[in-house]
C-alpha cells in the first residue's frame, strides 16, 4: 500500500495539472488556478497528492534504510508539510493585497520546491554511480537549477526587468514543477530498492560451567 502511494501520488498530481490547463481558463502560475470557479479542488487533490508521495517514499526509506536516510527523511516529511500548507492556504490574486494566507502559501511552496531537490541530493549522494541513482541526483541538481532561473524571473525578482523574467516565469514553474513530480517517482523507485536494514545477530548463548 505505502509502495503504491509513492508512485500513485505523484501520478495523481500530474493528471489534475492536466486536467487544469485543458479545462480552465489558462493563468500565469499553478497555483492562480485556485482563484477561477472550478479550480480549488483538482490543485488541492494534486497538492495532497504529492504531499502523500513524499511521505510514502518517506516512510519506504525509514524501513529500508533507517540510519542512512535520515536526513532525506526530514527534508521529505518538511516538503510535504510545505504543499500541505500551500493547499490549505491559497495564493493571493495579482494584483491586490497581500494576505496572511498569502503569505503561508508563498512561505510553504518555498520550503516544498527547496526541501524535495536537497533531499534528493541527500539520498542520492555517495551511492554507486548506477542508472537509477545517476537519475535522482540528475534531477536533483535540475531541480535546484530550475529553481533558481524561477526566482530569478519572477517579477518580486529585481532581476526579473533585467532578463524579461515576466514573460516565461510561469513556465519555469511548470517546469520546476514537473521536475519535482519526476524526482517524487524517481525517489520511489530507489526507496524499493534500498538494501533492508538488517538485524542484529544474536550473541550465542555461553553455557553455564
Amino acid at each position: 500500500m505505502i509502495k503504491a502511494a509513492a508512485v500513485l501520488g505523484p501520478v495523481v498530481t500530474l493528471a489534475t495539472l492536466l486536467y487544469v490547463h485543458l479545462a480552465l481558463p489558462m493563468q500565469t502560475l499553478l497555483s492562480d488556478y485556485v482563484l477561477v470557479e472550478g479550480g480549488v479542488l483538482p490543485v488541492a487533490a494534486g497538492m495532497l497528492s504529492l504531499a502523500a508521495g513524499c511521505l510514502a517514499v518517506a516512510y519506504g526509506l525509514a524501513v529500508r534504510e533507517p540510519n542512512r536516510s535520515a536526513a532525506a527523511r526530514v527534508l521529505l516529511v518538511a516538503a510535504a508539510a510545505g504543499l500541505m500548507l500551500s493547499a490549505v492556504f491559497p495564493t493571493d490574486p495579482a494584483p491586490g493585497p497581500q494576505t496572511l494566507a498569502g503569505e503561508i502559501h508563498r512561505w510553504a511552496a518555498a520550503v516544498f520546491f527547496t526541501a524535495l531537490p536537497v533531499a534528493g541530493w541527500t539520498l542520492a549522494r555517495r551511492r554507486p554511480a548506477l542508472p537509477r541513482w545517476n537519475l535522482v541526483r540528475a534531477l536533483s541538481v535540475t531541480s535546484a537549477l530550475t529553481l533558481v532561473a524561477y526566482l530569478a524571473a519572477h517579477p518580486a525578482s529585481f532581476t526579473s526587468a533585467l532578463i524579461n523574467g515576466g514573460a516565461y516565469y510561469g513556465l519555469l514553474e511548470r517546469g520546476l514543477v514537473a521536475v519535482e513530480i519526476a524526482l517524487v517517482l524517481a525517489l520511489a523507485a530507489v526507496s524499493r530498492e534500498a538494501q533492508p536494514a538488517r538485524e542484529p545477530a544474536e550473541e550465542p548463548l555461553e553455557l553455564a560451567a
